[in-house]
């Protein structure tokens, strides 16, 4: 009775301790997954983004000129000792070839000003000394317009807002105000406009078809439920490229499609199936229709059937029983489905690149188009932390309304 009366008080101590040691094994289980997440994705994730509104290359290559343009109001053309500062700055870099740099960075601010930097930069070596002004202005009157040193200005903060301003066809003009850009320059905009529209599109067409295949997959005979199955998710493993490259040979002029419509008399000429937005839609449709669809056929599977039998013997017509009863219980994996089929499109690449036309690519392309043909990194960061926060909106609006907990993939 003495020993009981002892050792009682240390029951939670030791229960404590054992779920401490449970936690901490399981901890150590998952860490390598956790490094692996964070070296991998998070990380790279993480610096990428930072490009787009972090950018050192003129704080870094004209450190003279922004410390002397600090106290310029921006009114008039600066004065001699800003040009002085600029031809310093110029001289050292002409020595480490960064006045490349320096040109396409404000190139992204002023087009066509890159090879006057440039040009520039290699004359201020010749300089001997002061003026310098009049020097710069000989050069190119360029040099006398004060727009080239409010964009200097501007550029020389490392933290800048112009990448996602110009992601969303905004610019800062003299004043330092934010305006639109000129109408010519405005095709963001578009193409995130475009974009949203094709992915919406895309997640409506998919729901469409998919809704009715996995109501008859949840209803049918598991045998023939499998069988059919089988069909869905066989192209589901097919490579992406593979899918797309077969919808590239059936949409093309010559292709299958227009030789079977054209031998049915329905057109006297090929049409444009392929390079157009249809082609665009329907390929995207066809790989991203098990997304939808496998989280909708998931959730049908776990709804009784005794559901819709007491509905319809409570007096419910089938049209009603379905509405009032059965789609309710589907809209966990309706909403699990849609989601993940929107999101997927939001950045998708390679169907909208190889079937698309020029007017039909989204954002994917523009952003390989800034990082593979135009090195502007801090373009492609912009698009990419727009579109991420598109994402989080959507997962934020979708936790709202119906909760992630019940979202259910299978």
């Amino acid at each position: 009775m003495t020993a009981t009366v002892a050792t009682a008080p240390r029951l939670p101590w030791q229960f404590a301790a054992a779920q401490r040691r449970g936690h901490l094994r399981a901890m150590i289980l998952v860490l390598p997954l956790l490094l692996f997440v964070l070296v991998t994705f998070a990380a790279p994730v993480a610096f990428l983004l930072t490009r787009a509104v972090y950018d050192p290359s003129i704080a870094q290559n004209l450190p003279a000129t922004i410390e002397a343009l600090r106290s310029w109001d921006g009114k008039e053309t600066p004065d001699e000792t800003a040009f002085a500062a600029l031809a310093n700055d110029f001289k050292n870099v002409a020595q480490d070839n960064s006045a490349a740099l320096i040109g396409k960075r404000l190139n992204y601010e002023i087009s066509g000003v890159r090879s006057k930097v440039i040009a520039a930069a290699n004359k201020a070596k010749e300089m001997t000394g002061p003026p310098y002004k009049e020097q710069f202005i000989a050069l190119d009157k360029m040099w006398g317009d004060r727009l080239i040193w409010v964009k200097i200005k501007q550029a020389g903060r490392p933290l800048t807002d112009f990448y996602l301003l110009r992601s969303l066809d905004l610019e800062r003009n003299a004043d330092n105000s934010i305006v639109p850009v000129a109408k010519s320059q405005a095709v963001y905009i578009n193409v995130l406009a475009r974009t949203f529209y094709i992915s919406a599109l895309v997640t409506l067409i998919t729901l469409a078809l998919a809704y009715p295949v996995a109501f008859m997959l949840a209803n049918a005979p598991e045998r023939l439920a499998n069988i059919l199955l089988i069909f869905i998710l066989v192209p589901f493993w097919t490579s992406l490229l593979v899918r797309t490259t077969a919808w590239f040979v059936l949409l093309q002029d010559n292709g299958p499609v227009n030789n079977l419509i054209q031998f049915m008399h329905l057109s006297d000429g090929p049409l444009k199936l392929i390079f157009s937005r249809f082609g665009t839609v329907t390929a995207m449709v066809h790989i991203q229709l098990p997304f939808t669809l496998l989280p909708i056929y998931g959730v049908m599977k776990g709804i009784s059937p005794s559901y819709m039998r007491a509905a319809r013997s409570l007096g419910g017509g089938p049209i009603y029983s379905f509405f009032r009863v059965y789609l309710p219980l589907t809209l966990p994996g309706i909403g699990a489905g849609c989601l993940l089929t929107f999101i997927l499109s939001l950045g998708y690449y390679i169907t909208p690149a190889l079937v698309g036309g020029a007017s039909d690519q989204m954002v994917s392309g523009v952003i390989a188009s800034a990082m593979n043909q135009e090195n502007n990194w801090g373009k492609a960061s912009a698009l990419s932390l727009i579109l991420l926060g598109a994402t989080l909106v959507l997962f934020f609006v979708y936790n709202r309304i119906v909760g992630i907990d019940k979202v259910k993939l299978g």
